[in-house]
């Protein structure tokens, strides 16, 4: 059952992760402006924060058996919506649809598997899902990018649509038992879930969720339209987004992974920010494929760190009783990254090189903040 929720897991990223390399190009192609597709891009991630507040609320009281359900048998539905789009606007409406719909079924499956987490182990757990985020990050952009070529982007998305309709299907029937065998929990209070923002924990995993989608947002939007004007074909973006889920996923499962069980989150979260900060700044000026594979690389090593860092501070300061709001909001802040990383630079029309850097400099900055708070903890003195 564990390992069907990993699989869950995989086939929402995989969902995500499989836009990347051919959203903005489809676009344009239906004749938007770069303004334009930065809305595209974006406002997935906008409705995608409705969507995981609603499945944290309704995970709390209902359990995530019934959000499951409807998350992934409406996701399929709005893929199919695509091979209907004719105009810019069109799309916007129809990724609005997809990103609420992808929202719901996120923060459950990650509520069901933290809670079945052993305490001592919860870093090496955060680091398997994340392996299962990396796979999705290796095999999505490659998928998309190849028969791309090949099929168009509806064709794309109602494939990943018929992938929903079979997980929808499994769900129900693997899923159930659980469903009737779950005892209800304590529901929790306003104020426990008001404390949720107020403890440095969550507020570092809350601004680490955040801007590690901000830099993804930026990737979305950016790097296959440097890409294109560097002479390359499309399904290069593909495989330099898939560079660094293969990276990621190395330090995930090697015996490095022990790390995140032995190792403060704070200081795996500021290590692996900053070096996404600097992968940033470096994809900024480099212009050959070795330099642009190299950096990717460096990207996947941040990640590897940053993931299982802002999870298991989630995990950590949050009671099983609010959890699934935790991860609501938690996702939350991960699709308004997206939102934030593309429409930001998106209107801000900035070229590949501008935008790499600044947002390069944003990240270096929030790992400063996450090592402020850091040694502000152990500085400050204990009131007796």
């Amino acid at each position: 059952m564990r390992f069907f929720v990993y699989l869950i897991v995989f086939f929402s990223f995989f969902d995500l992760f499989s836009q990347l390399p051919i959203m903005s190009p489809f676009a344009l192609s239906l004749g938007a402006t770069t303004f334009l597709a930065g809305l595209v891009i974006g406002t997935y991630s906008l409705a995608n924060v409705f969507g995981n507040v609603i499945s944290g609320f309704v995970t709390d009281r209902r359990g995530p058996f019934i959000i499951l359900l409807i998350g992934l048998f409406t996701n399929a539905i709005s893929l199919s919506l695509y091979s209907a789009v004719d105009a810019p606007w069109l799309l916007i409406g129809v990724r609005f649809a997809h990103g609420f719909t992808n929202g719901l079924i996120i923060p459950a499956a990650f509520t069901f598997l933290a809670n079945r987490a052993e305490p001592e182990k919860r870093g090496k757990s955060t680091a398997i899902s994340g392996a299962f985020v990396g796979l999705a990050a290796i095999t999505g952009p490659a998928y998309s990018g190849i028969i791309s070529s090949k099929i168009s982007t509806p064709g794309i998305m109602l494939i990943n649509g018929g992938i929903m309709v079979l997980l929808t299907v499994f769900a129900f029937l693997f899923l159930r038992s659980f469903q009737r065998s779950q005892k209800k929990g304590a529901k929790p209070s306003e104020n426990e879930v008001r404390a949720l923002f107020r403890d440095p924990g969550i507020q570092r995993a809350f601004a680490g969720a955040f801007f590690l989608m901000f830099s993804q947002g930026v990737l979305a939007l950016i790097l296959p339209l440097k890409v294109e004007a560097l002479g390359f074909e499309t399904k290069t973006t593909g495989m330099l987004l898939s560079t660094f889920g293969v990276v990621a996923i190395l330090v995930f499962l090697l015996p490095i992974n022990l790390i995140f069980d032995r190792v403060k989150p704070m200081i795996t979260l500021a290590f692996g920010i900053s070096l996404m900060g600097v992968s940033m700044l470096l994809l900024s000026r480099a212009d050959e494929l070795v330099s642009l594979f190299t950096t990717m690389s460096v990207y996947g090593v941040g990640f590897a760190f940053l993931f299982p860092s802002i999870n298991s501070l989630l995990i950590d300061s949050s009671s099983a009783a609010s959890r699934g709001r935790a991860y609501g909001y938690f996702y939350a802040f991960f699709s308004m990254g997206v939102v934030a990383g593309s429409y930001v630079i998106g209107a801000l029309d900035l070229e590949y090189r501008s935008a790499f850097t600044l947002t390069g400099i944003v990240l270096l900055v929030v790992a400063a903040y996450t090592i402020y708070g850091l040694f502000k903890k152990f500085t400050t003195p204990v009131r007796q």
